[in-house]
């Protein structure tokens, strides 16, 4: 099960790039091309911002611009993240107790509505979080892709 969680959690650290880059090259295309010298500071200044976001933060960021950019399939896939959001504080965050069979182990969480996850979990259903993210991120990524512009992160580069 910890190996599962592991994984499952160094998927939440790809899809947090994935969305970077996205957010990047979205914003990036949605200036144009005959950007101002002053938008084009506020831009990368709020591109380095982004290198501290939280998932959740990220996510709402990438759901907006690809709102303006009206990418294919937004609306499904805003509905993806915030389900993934909702699954990485749980991973994230419970403390783990011993289920009621071998194997499964239940999660001990309230989330900030005061909800707590009732269900036990095994590592097939974390496995099933990892690979969900997986796909969510080569999403974003298509998305990304498509604008034709490669995004870039703060810190990054040129070799």
């Amino acid at each position: 099960m910890a190996a599962a969680i592991g994984h499952a959690v160094s998927g939440f650290g790809f899809l947090e790039e994935a969305l970077k880059r996205a957010i990047f090259s979205l914003t990036r295309q949605g200036l144009g091309e005959d950007v101002s010298e002053k938008e084009l500071e506020k831009w990368l200044r709020r591109m380095e911002e982004i290198a501290d976001d939280t998932l959740g933060t990220l996510i709402d960021s990438f759901i907006a611009s690809a709102k303006r950019a009206k990418a294919d399939d937004r609306q499904t896939l805003a509905d993806e993240l915030t389900g993934i959001r909702l699954k990485r504080n749980l991973l994230c965050h419970a403390s783990w107790r011993p289920g009621s069979e071998p194997g499964y182990w239940h999660p001990t969480f309230i989330n900030t509505r005061g909800e707590r996850y009732p269900d036990e979990m095994n590592a097939k259903d974390v496995r099933k979080i990892h690979a969900d993210t997986l796909r969510i991120s080569r999403r974003v990524v298509s998305i990304m892709r498509a604008t034709g512009i490669e995004g870039e992160l703060a810190g990054d580069e040129e070799e």
